[in-house]
């Protein structure tokens, strides 16, 4: 089995450099870390990055896990092999560009892109925003599914990933303790569905929605309270069409043994508590 510890980054193609800092600095309220011609890697706790735009096809999107060392992943490459999952071995200039000492990309079963890497920088100096957002760290992402069923059992069959809560069949996955690292969302093609950054406070969600408003970036879902993990959110979109959420306030599952995943209904409520409604299918 693969043991992914946390998630790691997000890899985004973009048609504009130029706007996807302007919306990560005085939007989103990341720190640029390092600028290059067609690159900008972007900030939001210790690691070098866990954003990176570069300029591309914005259908071009991955997400890394970090693994434990370099024999686990040449474990996890040969374990994807013989799943007919091929497996590309990250390049020495490739591994610089992720800022990390080796990674394999390969697509899960609905064609989304992940890579697998070890040793992901940290930063020297501690994380400083752009803007009052309150961000605390990057810590999960929704990922599209042709087919839940099937890719909840990739993801815990062939990953660690262990079911927290399910929405309908959309599963809520767990690689440490928070209540997820990965949320599945039903989709017609592969795509990172949101990306996640947590924030200190109610009011931090809060501020972030009138400043967010005011700048007139487009609100899709809260301010709102999810059921499942007990998370306040505001989802809001992004250059490319992408969501980004704030959210505090997460579960933890402190014991592995006894939990047992709830099982909602696929209807708003099981969304949002306190009646927000998405303005896209989530």
């Amino acid at each position: 089995m693969i043991q992914l510890k946390d998630v790691t980054y997000a890899r985004l193609g973009t048609s504009s450099l130029e706007e996807a800092e302007s919306f990560a600095t005085r939007c989103l309220g990341l720190q640029v870390s390092e600028r290059s011609r067609n690159s900008l890697y972007l900030r939001s706790d210790e690691r070098a990055h866990t954003l990176c735009y570069f300029e591309g096809d914005p259908a071009d999107q991955t997400i890394g896990f970090e693994v434990e060392n370099e024999s686990e992943l040449n474990e996890a490459a040969t374990t994807l092999d013989s799943l007919g999952h091929p497996v590309h071995v990250g390049a020495a200039v490739e591994c610089s560009a992720r800022k990390v000492r080796a990674f394999i990309g390969f697509k899960d079963p609905s064609g989304n892109q992940i890579e697998l890497v070890v040793r992901p920088e940290q930063h020297g100096r501690r994380y400083f925003a752009s803007r009052d957002a309150g961000i605390t760290g990057f810590s999960h992402v929704g990922l599209n599914s042709t087919n839940p069923v099937r890719d909840e059992k990739f993801w815990t069959e062939v990953c660690n990933a262990r079911v927290s809560d399910r929405i309908g069949d959309i599963a809520l996955m767990r690689v440490n303790a928070i209540h997820h690292t990965i949320a599945l969302a039903p989709a017609r093609g592969p795509g990172i569905q949101h990306i996640n950054h947590q924030v200190r406070s109610n009011d931090d969600v809060l501020r972030s929605f009138y400043h967010l408003s005011e700048q007139r970036v487009p609100i899709v879902f809260g301010p709102g309270r999810h059921p499942t993990s007990g998370a306040r959110f505001l989802y809001f979109q992004g250059p490319d069409g992408m969501v980004f959420e704030y959210s505090v306030g997460v579960d933890e599952i402190e014991d592995e043994e006894s939990h047992r995943p709830r099982q909602f209904g696929f209807e708003p409520t099981s969304l949002c508590m306190w009646g927000s409604k998405s303005k896209r299918a989530r």
